[in-house]
């Protein structure tokens, strides 16, 4: 999942349901009529038949219904909704060009189901969704800022219906220096939200004034001034993967040479140095899937170190990308025309990889257009 981005509009006032009267609480489940405040229910054979016009609805349970009549859950957790299903709750906050982006990117390499400006007054709805998902969804990560301006001033109600059912929920506040926050927004030549028509630091100091009563909730504040992108992640790393390492997702393409290199590859190597099974009549209309053209690559002079050596190499490179934040790494492994060698080693590496515990996928690029 990229990272998703939630708009949504003002709710009308009349969407709103109307609020119970003054005094009046409601009655228990099964009630039929209001009781009498002043002596005993009558005993049922001396009941009368009730001849006059029917009672006014109670106000709690007309509390219970919008005006269109659609029913609205009155408790405190979702309805049918066991409270271990409640999913955990992170919401990422703090100043405009903080980091809140990269912080939420990482969540979401975790595995972390990511929404990004997502008016506070929708929190508890989207907590209440992921209980209903049967396990799908059990972590949730919001990033909540001032681009939500008026909608921000709803976040302290929402939190505390969040306390009310029950939900686990982190705040992580990102905090910088206004001297790196002005540098940042200088470089991208973008204008802080809250500025207006002033300068960029009027728009820091506005948003700090706006985040103080915020950053003093927070269970976690992170300074970002004198970060780059992966000691951020690093940082998010650390808090939110657990005992668990980072998982690493690895993409190993076959590709030709004579097609052009994989836009994508982070690492590329070359099959050329192993005689072309092209040459060999009875195995030029295979591919590097077939038995016969993999065991002839493989029993080639140095084809078998190769496997074994870069193998070595790619556990050192997994461990580097993993204290670097990098999740997902393509490599790509050419020969001339992407149909025998660069097949064979590429199923061969892709094995290796599997093995030692990284999530592979194997794709040939240029197989088949011969």
């Amino acid at each position: 999942m990229t990272e998703h981005e939630y708009r949504a509009h003002p709710t009308d006032e009349r969407d709103q349901a109307p609020t119970a009267a003054a005094g009046q609480a409601p009655r228990e489940t099964g009630e039929s009529r209001p009781r009498s405040d002043t002596g005993p229910e009558p005993a049922p054979d001396s009941a009368q038949p009730h001849t006059g016009p029917e009672p006014a609805p109670d106000s709690a349970e007309h509390d219970a219904r919008h005006e269109d009549g659609a029913q609205v859950s009155t408790d405190s957790t979702p309805p049918g909704v066991p409270e271990a299903a409640i999913p955990e709750l992170v919401i990422i906050s703090g100043m405009s060009g903080a980091g809140r982006s990269t912080a939420a990117k990482c969540l979401e390499d975790l595995g972390w189901f990511v929404v990004d400006n997502l008016p506070p007054a929708l929190i508890p709805t989207m907590v209440e969704l992921g209980a209903r998902s049967q396990g799908n969804v059990a972590r949730i990560a919001v990033v909540v800022d001032v681009r939500g301006r008026r909608f921000f001033d709803n976040l302290r109600e929402s939190l505390a219906d969040l306390e009310s059912k029950h939900v686990t929920r982190r705040i992580v506040f990102l905090e910088s220096s206004d001297d790196a926050l002005v540098r940042r927004f200088e470089s991208v030549r973008r204008p802080h939200p809250l500025q207006g028509d002033g300068r960029i630091v009027d728009g820091i100091d506005a948003e700090r004034e706006l985040l103080r009563e915020l950053r003093g909730d927070a269970d976690l504040v992170i300074d970002t001034s004198s970060l780059n992108v992966h000691e951020l992640r690093a940082k998010m790393d650390a808090q939110f993967a657990g005992e668990e390492e980072p998982e690493l997702r690895a993409t190993v393409m076959s590709f030709g040479f004579k097609y052009g290199l994989p836009v994508d590859a982070d690492l590329v190597v070359d099959m050329r140095f192993l005689p072309n099974p092209h040459w060999v009549p009875e195995l030029r209309p295979f591919t590097g899937l077939n038995e016969e053209v993999a065991a002839y690559v493989f029993n080639q002079p140095g084809a078998k170190e190769f496997l074994d050596r870069y193998a070595e190499l790619l556990q050192l490179v997994a461990a580097g990308y993993r204290r670097e934040g990098k999740r997902y790494v393509t490599i790509a492994v050419g020969c001339t025309g992407g149909k025998h060698r660069s097949v064979a080693m590429s199923e061969k590496l892709a094995a290796r990889l599997a093995a030692e515990g990284v999530e592979t996928v194997v794709v040939h690029r240029d197989m088949g257009r011969e």
